[in-house]
């Protein structure tokens, strides 16, 4: 009952400036050994629908770019923010995740009158909040901004890995898989690293600088 609550209050016919917008909030980057992690906020438009929104983690990488190109055109609006690895590290990774995830709600153009996060915490808002488990395969708006900070986060990580080609960033998004794990042993770590995760510090102080 709870999530066909959800579905209903998103789906229900809202004017642009009227007060009832609802946006939905998720994450993408919590469990990776580098680089930021990534937040969006989506307030969908109930007139433009948009087909196959669901869970990031369930949709192939070329269903995700799609579904990208088709929120940021179909949505009411949207917004993408991050939390820098000096802020994780500096914070830890759930303060740092809902600092992102307040960024993107402040980044919206349009002030929602209640935001929907997936998972069990909330970051602090000036407006209404709810947090929903699974929301991201409930909540429309939640799996949209599940696929916006998932693909963002994913360029990201194409972006640097033409950098360090040593640790495969563009492969394992840099999650400690057993070769990302193996590149940091050899290589020691990179600037984009979070020192504040067990398996980085075990081969601080090396620092590598990116290939030219």
């Amino acid at each position: 009952m709870r999530s066909t609550r959800f579905l209903r209050a998103e789906q229900a016919p809202l004017d642009w400036d009227a007060p009832g917008l609802v946006a939905g909030v998720d994450e993408a980057g919590r469990g990776p050994l580098a680089g930021p992690v990534v937040a969006a906020a989506v307030i969908l438009d109930p007139r433009r629908p948009i087909a196959g929104l669901a869970d990031s983690k369930k949709l192939g990488a070329a269903r995700r770019e799609r579904l990208f190109d088709e929120i940021r055109a179909k949505a009411l609006c949207c917004a993408i923010a991050h939390a820098t690895v000096a802020e994780i590290d500096a914070l830890n990774i759930l303060q740092a995740t809902l600092l992102a995830m307040q960024r993107a709600v402040t980044g919206l153009r349009l002030l929602p009158a209640k935001v929907l996060v997936d998972g069990n915490r909330l970051p602090r808002l000036a407006m209404r909040a709810e947090a929903v488990v699974g929301g991201d395969a409930l909540v429309p708006s939640i799996s949209a901004a599940s696929i916006l900070a998932k693909v963002h986060r994913d360029r990201w990580c194409a972006e640097i890995d033409a950098q360090w080609p040593q640790y495969g960033f563009a492969a394992h998004k840099g999650y400690g898989t057993a070769v990302h794990l193996a590149a940091l042993r050899a290589h020691g770590a990179c600037e984009h690293h979070r020192r504040s995760f067990a398996p980085v510090a075990r081969v601080l102080p090396a620092v590598v600088e990116a290939a030219s």
